[in-house]
């Protein structure tokens, strides 16, 4: 039997198997949490522990990053010293597919949180984020050099592919028994410095990983066949991080009076239309989308730097451009869309080895590493929407500096409820900085 049941900020999806048993909740949804900024920072944490029901030991490691055992981080990777810990925050009023997600993102930069949760409430009432995906496909490549006859090579390389896709998935039969593994197989021959190379590609469904350490593994195995089909010499055989086989796009319309009406649309329509016309512009405005994209990456424990160089490579196909698109509506409303390769899984790595990342994976409630690059893809469209609106409206610095400025008092040696009362000074003066904290600082402690 299952029903569902609402109550305040709260509604649970409930299920049991039949009479005398225990109701059990599934999924915890709707991510608008009133004046959730306003709690003090425990009272958030309680609050994300109803919400999304975490254990202690769950909720711990988010409040108390310092109780990660250091021997599991001795193990991620070598000469450990200690930790570097990041803030996490929850970006709220997130609709994505039709159901509500509480996102972790893990980031220093101020105002990233707060302007994903404000893009994501201007969307929210219109529909919300949608998302559709290519499935999870990543490639090997296999570097043939000094090949004799590349272009017949290519031939006998294409002619030996169940061989080679066979050889492939023997070597991880669990992924072949989930439904994924090796599905298929290219052949380029590209120009190069040295002369010409052949490059044989093995196309591999990764299912719920990441997926490097499968495709490499793969492209170690069919090295030697393909050494002897052409020829030539292997060299590398690793994945490649440009992954336009694992393409999420994401849309949402904005409601055009939450932004500020037509002339805000306008602005942040021409603000776009700036970042595609000139590589100056498109890397600030492509960074901000990373803002948004990468906090979450980080926060689950996926592997940043990929997702990064996918971004931006697959920008600079054909000459670089902006990753998110918009349009005007006819009833003045805007559509942005963003088209992004998101290499990112569930199991593997820091994702199950690090309890924040299990803890924030868990807030989220995603199943598969699609539902993941969904979620990401759309974190990222509402982060980039959140600036260009910005720079049109009140200019970059004004949100910016507000939060900067707390960043600034607590530098300067405030703590407690003294940091707000400098960062409020420091803005109403314009003047956000640390010597004139430290004088105010110096002058509420003589009063």
């Amino acid at each position: 039997m299952v029903t569902t049941v609402t109550g305040g900020e709260t509604s649970a999806i409930l299920i049991r198997a039949g009479r005398g048993l225990e109701w059990k909740v599934l999924m915890v949804v709707d991510s608008r949490i009133s004046g959730f900024y306003k709690l003090t920072r425990e009272q958030r944490a309680r609050k994300l522990a109803e919400l999304a029901g975490l254990s202690d030991d769950e909720i711990g490691a988010l409040a108390n990053p310092g109780r990660v055992d250091m021997e599991i981080l001795d193990h991620m990777i070598e000469n450990v010293v200690g930790a570097m810990t990041l803030p996490i925050g929850i970006a709220t009023n997130f609709l994505v597919d039709g159901k509500d997600y509480l996102i972790p993102m893990a980031i220093e930069e101020p105002s990233v949180v707060a302007a994903a949760s404000n893009a994501a409430r201007m969307a929210r009432d219109l529909g919300g984020f949608t998302a559709t995906d290519t499935g999870p496909l990543m490639i090997a490549q296999v570097q043939a050099v000094g090949v004799p006859t590349p272009f017949a090579a290519k031939q006998q390389v294409l002619k030996a592919r169940d061989e080679i896709l066979s050889l492939a998935n023997a070597q991880d039969p669990v992924l072949v028994r989930f439904g994924g593994g090796a599905k298929d197989l290219r052949v380029r021959v590209i120009d190069s410095h040295i002369g010409p190379m052949l490059i044989t590609e093995l196309i591999v469904d990764v299912r719920d990983a990441m997926g490097a350490n499968a495709v490499n593994t793969m492209a170690e195995a069919v090295a030697p066949l393909v050494e002897r089909l052409t020829g030539g010499k292997v060299l590398l055989r690793i994945l490649s991080n440009l992954a336009d086989l694992r393409i999420v796009r994401a849309t949402a319309t904005f409601d055009k009076e939450l932004l500020g009406g037509d002339e805000i649309v306008d602005g942040i329509i021409a603000a776009w239309a700036f970042a595609e016309a000139d590589p100056y512009r498109c890397a600030t405005h492509n960074k901000g989308i990373m803002n948004g994209v990468d906090a979450v990456v980080i926060a689950t424990g996926n592997d940043f730097r990929a997702i990064e160089a996918g971004a931006h490579s697959y920008a600079a196909v054909g000459g670089y451009s902006s990753l998110t698109k918009y349009e005007k509506r006819k009833d003045g409303h805007i559509i942005g869309t963003i088209e992004i390769p998101m290499a990112v899984g569930l199991v593997g790595g820091a994702t199950k080895i690090h309890p924040t990342a299990r803890t924030c994976v868990r807030i989220l409630g995603v199943k598969t590493a699609l539902e993941l690059g969904h979620v990401i893809a759309s974190v990222g469209l509402a982060q980039n929407l959140a600036a260009l609106r910005a720079l049109v409206a009140e200019g970059i610095q004004k949100g910016h500096m507000a939060l900067h400025a707390r960043n600034v008092a607590a530098t300067a040696g405030a703590k407690g409820e003294l940091i707000d009362v400098i960062a409020d000074r420091l803005v109403k003066e314009k003047n956000v900085r640390v010597e004139r904290a430290k004088e105010i600082l110096a002058e509420l402690k003589r009063d």
